[in-house]
This record gives structure tokens, C-alpha cells and sequence, in this order.
């Protein structure tokens, strides 16, 4: 599982700022147990309320679909993990963990209650481990391409070789992971957006440190903690192995959305958000 977040690690921000007409989307800050400033983007009212949590190398924005789409219905949150975006990069050690402890930061200053966590590429396991670590609070976790498989672990050694290979040729390394994000026809604009903002969007060091942080993480003690529901919306890029899935976590199903890659909320926002609706009115019950 972890070797294809590797793979999938990047997300495509929607690049516009928020529109004019959007003005009720508010930027709010919360702080980390570890003292890392946390930014993030609010709008809306009503339950459930829903957390947006991008992938590697991206940030907040990329979520700008759903919170316009979502805001008339919903709270809705979007945040800059920590060493992204609007963030802090004052983060000591890495990993999948920490990283929850900031959707634990956000949902505390928000108030979050009847919570719906959704997590493209990396943002899937540190929804689960945000589910974990806020018991009570969280109602389902809908991980977005990624979980494809539960129970496969990236080995150590092979996250250790690729975060050598982000530290001695960052570029062309990221640029290796985008041509792998997509099916060939995807419009070349989208594929030479997300290039862009993967390259620009975090230091070389903190993506290293990252994916040295992935090795042998595994999920499994963390799912055995939930009793919730998990729903993925993915693409058929990367095959999701939905039965196998039930045998680690009885509780999983996915929408697959077909010729879709790893980035439905982008690629099809509108397909991306029916599912989603679906799940919600599911998940509401």
C-alpha cells in the first residue's frame, strides 16, 4: 500500500486563489502539540463536517472544488499540512503520525464534531491515524486513491533509497513520480500544472525526510482501533483490491470511477463530488 502512496504522493492543487465570490472562506491558524503553526481554509455550517487533507508536495488548495461545492451544506475545513503550503516547517521528525496530530490541531480549534475525514494519496493513512487519535469525533474516513491495498508496507530500505534519490536529484526524481500519476490522454495542461507545483511546493530536505518517515509504517494496530466506516473514491489507475481490503478492515468499500487517475477531485470534480454526496448520505445514518 505504501509503495504505491509512494508513487502517488503528490497531489495537483487547483491553482486559483479563491474567487471573489467565495469570500465566506476564511483562513484560520491552529498550533501543533510540537509548536508548527497550522494553516488552514474554513467556510459553511452543518453536520457532518468535512477535513480536507491534500497529499505530499501539495497543499490546500487543491480541495477549492469541494469547498465551494460542499460550503452551502457542510463545514468544511482544508489545511496545509505541516512543511506545506502556508504552514510551519519547524517539524522535527516526520511521519505519518505527526502529521495527524495536525488534523487533530485544526479539528480542536475548529470544533469539529460529526467529522468526516478525507485524505488524497498520503492524506489516506493520516486520516486513519487522525480517526484513531480523536475518538468519538470522527464518524467515517474517506481516503481518496490511495488504500488500495491494506496491509502492504513500504520497506525501509526502499523509502531510505528514494529520499537519497530526492536529496541528489530532486527534480528529475519528482518529475518521474508525475508521469506516473496519470493515464497517457490526461490534459497536458493538468499533468504541467501539478509538475510545476510538485517542484515548487516543498524543500528538497523536508520531502526527503518525508519519505524516509514511510518506511515500515504499518497500519494495521491503528485500523484494529476503528469502528468506523472507510469508503475510498478512487481512480483505475492504480487497482483498488476491494475484497481483499474487507478481510483487513470489514468496513471498507470504494467507488472506482473509471479512466479517472489519481486525482478525482480534479480530474472530474463533478463525478468526485456525486460520490462523495453518496457516501455522506450514507455515512449521515
Amino acid at each position: 500500500m505504501l509503495k504505491t502512496i509512494f508513487l502517488t504522493l503528490a497531489v495537483i492543487p487547483f491553482l486559483a486563489v479563491w474567487a471573489s465570490g467565495n469570500a465566506q472562506i476564511k483562513t484560520g491558524k491552529a498550533t501543533t502539540r510540537d509548536g508548527v503553526e497550522i494553516v488552514y481554509s474554513a467556510a459553511g455550517q452543518g453536520e457532518p463536517s468535512l477535513l480536507f487533507i491534500h497529499g505530499g508536495f501539495a497543499d490546500r488548495s487543491f480541495w477549492s472544488n469541494q469547498m465551494t461545492a460542499f460550503a452551502p451544506h457542510h463545514r468544511v475545513v482544508a489545511i496545509d499540512l505541516a512543511g506545506h503550503g502556508d504552514s510551519g516547517r519547524n517539524r522535527k521528525v516526520w511521519g505519518i503520525v505527526p502529521f495527524a496530530e495536525d488534523i487533530r490541531a485544526v479539528a480542536e480549534k475548529e470544533n469539529l464534531r460529526r467529522l468526516v475525514i478525507l485524505g488524497n494519496s498520503l492524506g489516506g493513512p493520516i486520516a486513519v491515524e487522525a480517526a484513531r487519535i480523536m475518538p468519538g469525533r470522527v464518524i467515517a474516513v474517506v481516503p481518496v486513491d490511495t488504500l488500495q491495498r491494506l496491509g502492504e508496507q513500504m520497506p525501509a530500505s526502499w523509502a531510505a533509497e528514494r529520499a537519497k534519490a530526492f536529496r541528489e536529484n530532486f527534480s528529475e526524481t519528482m518529475k518521474q513520480m508525475v508521469r506516473a500519476l496519470f493515464h497517457p490522454d490526461v490534459d497536458p495542461a493538468l499533468y504541467k500544472r501539478a509538475e510545476e507545483r510538485m517542484l515548487n511546493n516543498t524543500p528538497p530536505e523536508i520531502a526527503a525526510a518525508i519519505m524516509e518517515s514511510l518506511g515500515g509504517y504499518d497500519m494495521t494496530n491503528s485500523l484494529k482501533q476503528l469502528r468506523i466506516p472507510i469508503r475510498c473514491i478512487n481512480g483505475d489507475l492504480f487497482p483498488t483490491s476491494i475484497e481483499a481490503n474487507r478481510k483487513v478492515y470489514p468496513d471498507f468499500d470504494a467507488i472506482v470511477l473509471k479512466h479517472i487517475g489519481h486525482y478525482p477531485m480534479l480530474e472530474s470534480p463533478s463525478r468526485f463530488n456525486q460520490s462523495l454526496e453518496k457516501i455522506l448520505k450514507e455515512v449521515a445514518k
